[in-house]
C-alpha cells in the first residue's frame, strides 16, 4: 500500500473522473493515477465546508450552556473522526476489505483514494444468481467473516456491518466480497469494553448497545448474525415497524426459525446463527470460532446444495423495501451532536445521504460520543439518552406515503381504533361531507364508522396515485394524491371512482399523525352506489 502523500498534492498524482456518489460534506469520483493509469475511488471532504457548517453551531452551543473550550474540543472531533477512519483504513490490507491507497490532506479537501469495485452490492448480484444455495450462502458470510477477523485482530470495530457495506470486486463470476465503510469504525485494545457511544443501523444493532453497556468487538459477530440469516431465507430475524418493539425484540434476542423456510436449511447453518445471536457478548461466537465452524470449513460435506428459490424471491423483496425506505439508517446517542442540524429546541436532526456508490459513502455526520463525552455530560446535565435515526429525504416521503396508505386503509377496513391512533385528535378537515366547512375533532368522522363503514368495508378496496410529497422541514410533511376506490355494485359490476386528496403530516413522538385533509368531489369515504 502506498504511503500516504503529505507533501504533494492530489492533482500531482491523479486525474479526476466522474461522480460515483455524494455525501453532505464529500463526493465519491472515480480517478486515474497518472504514473500508472490504474483506475481507483477518491472521497474527497470538502473540509473548509464542514468548517464553515461547524462554525454556524457554535452559537447554539453557547445558547446551550457550552463554554469555548467545549465547543472547539467537539469541533475538533470531527477532523479527528476523518483522521481515525484514515488510519483505520491504512492499516486494514486483506483481500476482502476495500484497500485505502492512499490519504492526501490539502488545504480545503481531504481527499481518501480507495480501491474502485465495480461489483456492486452482494445482496443485489445473489438475486440476479441463476443458481443460489445454503453452500453459496456459507461462502458469502465466509468471506464478511474473514474481513471482520482481520479487523478484530488488528484491535477494530466496524460498528456498521450491513448489507449496503457488503460490495463485490467485479461484475465477473466469483467476485470477492469487499467490506466498506468504516466512518463508524473504532480502534480497542485487545478484548476491551468500554461505552463507545450508540452507533450502526437499527436492525443490526447488539443488545449490548440497546442496552447501553460496555461492548466491543462481538456487536460485529451480532450483525454477521443478522446478515448470516437474511442470506439463508431471505428476511431478518427481528423485525417491526414499531422501533421500540425492534429493539425489544434484539434485547431479549427474540427470533425464530419459522416453517416451511427454515424446514430446508440444515442443522449445522442454525446452530451457527445460535452461536453469532446469542445476547450474552461473553459467550457469542469469536470470528476465529466462526471460521472454524463445521459449516463454514466444512462446507462441501455440510451445507445444503439445494437451489434456495424462495430465498432469492424473499431477498428481492428486502432488496426493494431496503431501496425503498433509503436503507443507510443510522442511530446514534448525540441529540447535540455538534455536526447535526438543530431544531428550534435545540436538539440535533441527524441526516446521511445513501448515494448509491460502490465505495460507500461513510457516515459524514454520524460521530459517536467519546468517553470524555459521557463524562461531560453527566457533569453539564445534558440528556443524551434519545436515539436519533438518520434518513434521507426520499426516505422520509416514503415514510409518508406507506403511513398514508395506512389510514385508507383502516378507513377501508372500518377500523376506527386504527384511524385514531394515526391521526390527530384535534384533526381539522375540508371535505364534500361537511359541506364546505371546516370541522376539528374526531367526533365528526366517527359517525361514519359506526353507522356507515361496517355495511361497505367488504367491497371496497383504495390505490393512490401520482403521491406528491413536501416536506415541510424535519418534523412535517405534506402529500397530494388521487384516491382511486374499487367497489361491487348491486348488479355484481366492478365500478371505480376517484377523488382528489391533500393530507398534512406532523411527526408527534416520533410517530406521523394527520393533522389535516381536504377531500374534493362528492364521493364519501364510506357511501358508494350499493349501499344506499
Amino acid at each position: 500500500m502506498a504511503a500516504p502523500a503529505a507533501c504533494t498534492r492530489f492533482s500531482d498524482n491523479y486525474d479526476l473522473k466522474e461522480e460515483l456518489g455524494k455525501g453532505a460534506f464529500s463526493v465519491v469520483r472515480r480517478c486515474v493515477q497518472k504514473c500508472t493509469g490504474h483506475e481507483f475511488a477518491a472521497k474527497i471532504i470538502n473540509t473548509k465546508k464542514l468548517s464553515a457548517r461547524e462554525k454556524q453551531h457554535q452559537a447554539n452551543y453557547y445558547m446551550n450552556g457550552f463554554s469555548r473550550r467545549r465547543f472547539w474540543m467537539l469541533y475538533s472531533k470531527h477532523f479527528q473522526k476523518l483522521e481515525r477512519e484514515a488510519r483505520i483504513c491504512r492499516k486494514l490490507q486483506h483481500p476482502n476489505i476495500v484497500r485505502l491507497h492512499d490519504s492526501i490532506q490539502e488545504e480545503n479537501y481531504h481527499y481518501l483514494v480507495f480501491d474502485l469495485v465495480t461489483g456492486g452490492e452482494l445482496f443485489e448480484d445473489i438475486v440476479a444468481r441463476e443458481f443460489y444455495s445454503e453452500a453459496d450462502a456459507s461462502h458469502c458470510i465466509q468471506q464478511i467473516l474473514e474481513s471482520v477477523n482481520h479487523c478484530h485482530q488488528n484491535g477494530v470495530v466496524h460498528r456498521d456491518l450491513k448489507p449496503e457495506n457488503l460490495l463485490l470486486a467485479s461484475k465477473a463470476k466469483g467476485a470477492a466480497v469487499k467490506l466498506a465503510d468504516f466512518g463508524l469504525a473504532i480502534e480497542v485494545q485487545g478484548e476491551q469494553h468500554a461505552w463507545f457511544g450508540f452507533a450502526g443501523t437499527p436492525g443490526y444493532l447488539s443488545p449490548e448497545v440497546l442496552k447501553k453497556e460496555p461492548y466491543g468487538k462481538p456487536v460485529d459477530i451480532w450483525a454477521c448474525g443478522v446478515i448470516l440469516y437474511i442470506l439463508l431465507v431471505g428476511y431478518p430475524p427481528f423485525w417491526d415497524e414499531d422501533q421500540h418493539r425492534l429493539y425489544a425484540q434484539i434485547k431479549s434476542g427474540s427470533y425464530d426459525y419459522p416453517s416451511p423456510e427454515w424446514d430446508t436449511v440444515t442443522p449445522e447453518a442454525k446452530n451457527l446463527i445460535n452461536q453469532m445471536l446469542t445476547v450474552n457478548p461473553a459467550k457469542r461466537i469469536t470470528a476465529s470460532d466462526a471460521l472454524k465452524h463445521p459449516w463454514i470449513c466444512q462446507r462441501e460435506r455440510v451445507a445444503s446444495v439445494v437451489h434456495r428459490q424462495e430465498t432469492v424471491d424473499c431477498l428481492k423483496k428486502f432488496n426493494a423495501r431496503r431501496k425503498l425506505k433509503g436503507a443507510i439508517l443510522t442511530t446514534m446517542l448525540a441529540t447535540r451532536n455538534f455536526s447535526s442540524k438543530y431544531d428550534a429546541h435545540g436538539r440535533s436532526i441527524i441526516t446521511k445521504k445513501g448515494d448509491g456508490s460502490q465505495v460507500k459513502e461513510s457516515t459524514d455526520s454520524s460521530t459517536t460520543l467519546e468517553d470524555d463525552d459521557i463524562k461531560e455530560d453527566k457533569k453539564g446535565g445534558v440528556d443524551r439518552s434519545s436515539t436519533v435515526i438518520a434518513k434521507d429525504p426520499e426516505a422520509r416521503k416514503q415514510e409518508v406515503i406507506k403511513i398514508t396508505e395506512q389510514l385508507l386503509e383502516a378507513i377501508t377496513s372500518g377500523d376506527y381504533d386504527a384511524y385514531t391512533k394515526i391521526c390527530d385528535p384535534h384533526l381539522t378537515s375540508f371535505e364534500p361531507e361537511s359541506l364546505g366547512n371546516l370541522v376539528e375533532g374526531m367526533d365528526f368522522h366517527k359517525y361514519y364508522f359506526e353507522h356507515v363503514a361496517p355495511k361497505s368495508s367488504k367491497f371496497l378496496n383504495t390505490t393512490i396515485l401520482n403521491p406528491n410529497v413536501h416536506l415541510l422541514g424535519e418534523e412535517a410533511a405534506c402529500i397530494a394524491y388521487v384516491r382511486l376506490t374499487q367497489y361491487v355494485d348491486k348488479q355484481g359490476a366492478t365500478q371505480v371512482c376517484q377523488c382528489e386528496e391533500t393530507r398534512v403530516w406532523q411527526k408527534k413522538d416520533s410517530k406521523w399523525q394527520n393533522v389535516h385533509f381536504h377531500r374534493s368531489s362528492n364521493t364519501p369515504p364510506f357511501s358508494y352506489p350499493q349501499h344506499k
